[in-house]
């Protein structure tokens, strides 16, 4: 079950005025489940994205990112599960395509101003007749209070929906940030990772929010990972609708823009978190603070190599406090100078190892009891410089397995 992760409360899902959300079941992969999300945007609207590196991407990242460049105006999104129209070829491309023409046609603009998104099984053609069919209902309910049934129908393994709004004051009125995600496993950043929307009512310049929604991603869905692997599918798109009742932002060095960026950071981190508390067969939380080094950049290196340790994962799950496997991670990191004599490592609040070895004062009734929490903190002070960073991951249990064993049956 979800580490600590209660589904979101429906009423606390704020609207956000310029965008309205449907949804329908189109039976994609199975029938009587919400599979399909249409999201449509006000004419004010602006919209950005980081997606997926890995070079197999899956043919709706290539034509969404044709569509942001084409500068036509985004004017709606829609989304599928049950199929990743992933290692799909030419035809893969034509299938988004068709996706995206027909609801241009429902929804009155072009081809061009859509962008399609999708996420499931890979190397499997995507049933575009099932999901242009689903269309017109998905249109036919169009609603800005749909949030939460937005958060179901974007879900895949996902065992709770994942959402989140935050409200601000700014310029004298109020500024709403609502957004939802989904992922549980096939994790790792390398923006982007899973599917995230968070959209806000404030009205934001375009440059300023190329530069929000990559700097919102390494602060959250860039610092989460559940089993190492980055999707051919990860799209993060930031939505600001300008529809709220303030003047554009457009300086970054203002105070407007540091609240709003803030508000989205704090918005995205939650839904990262989620999918992190949510992950396959998950039983634990853990939070890997690395600090003391020469930049952020080898702070990540370091906290991603405990992270995806497999061996460290599995002493997690059990309870049993193994930690010289999180030592071994650390000298296997890839920092070629570093100086383990001056590294300090903390389980919770218990000092395990200093000076190159076992701390003095640990005891293994001390690492035990750390271990038996749902929610578990690694402290690295690795003492070359200034700089931090923090990574959010879970174990691997027996349940991992089991799940992605059997993901196509």
């Amino acid at each position: 079950m979800p580490v600590n992760l209660p589904p979101p409360n429906p009423a606390q899902l704020l609207p956000v005025k310029g965008i309205a959300l449907g949804i329908a079941e189109a039976g994609i992969k199975k029938a009587d489940r919400k599979d399909l999300l249409v999201m449509r945007l006000g004419e004010r609207a602006r919209v950005a994205g980081v997606f997926t590196q890995n070079r197999f991407c899956a043919a709706p990242v290539t034509l969404c990112k044709a569509h942001l460049a084409a500068g036509k105006g985004i004017r709606a999104l829609v989304v599928n599960t049950g199929n990743a129209n992933a290692g799909t070829g030419e035809d893969g491309i034509g299938r988004a395509r068709r996706t995206c023409a027909e609801a241009a046609r429902l929804l009155g603009c072009e081809p061009e101003q859509v962008l399609p998104f999708s996420t499931g099984v890979i190397l499997e053609p995507l049933p575009v007749d099932k999901l242009i069919a689903g269309l017109p209902a998905a249109v036919a309910n169009l609603d800005e209070a749909s949030w939460f049934d937005a958060a179901q129908a974007i879900m895949t393994t996902d065992i709770v929906p994942k959402a989140a709004s935050k409200q601000i004051a700014l310029g004298g009125a109020t500024v709403t940030v609502t957004g939802i995600a989904k992922g549980s496993g096939m994790i790792h950043p390398n923006m982007a990772t899973m599917l995230g929307y968070v959209a806000t009512d404030a009205a934001v310049s375009q440059a300023l929010l190329d530069g929000l929604v990559r700097h919102a991603a390494d602060r959250s869905f860039n610092c989460i990972t559940v089993d190492g692997d980055t999707s051919t599918n990860d799209s993060f798109m930031l939505i600001a609708t300008g529809a709220a009742d303030v003047p554009e932002i457009n300086d970054a060095a203002s105070a407007e823009y540091a609240a709003l960026r803030e508000a989205v950071i704090e918005v995205a981190q939650v839904l990262a978190q989620a999918i992190v508390r949510d992950g396959e067969g998950a039983t634990k939380f853990i939070t890997i603070a690395v600090e003391g080094g020469a930049s952020a950049a080898e702070c990540r290196q370091v906290g991603y190599a405990i992270a995806h340790s497999p061996l460290v994962k599995t002493a997690f799950f059990a309870s049993d406090p193994n930690l010289g496997r999180i030592l071994a991670a650390i000298g296997y990191a890839g920092i070629a100078d570093l100086d383990v004599d001056g590294i300090r490592l903390y389980l919770g609040d218990v000092l395990v190892a200093e000076k190159g070895g076992r701390a003095a004062s640990y005891r293994e009734e001390d690492g035990q009891r750390v271990m038996r929490a749902a929610e578990i903190t690694v402290r690295v002070l690795l003492g070359r410089g200034p700089a931090a960073a923090t990574v959010w991951t879970c174990d691997f249990s027996y349940d991992y397995v089991k799940i992605n064993a059997e993901y196509r049956t």
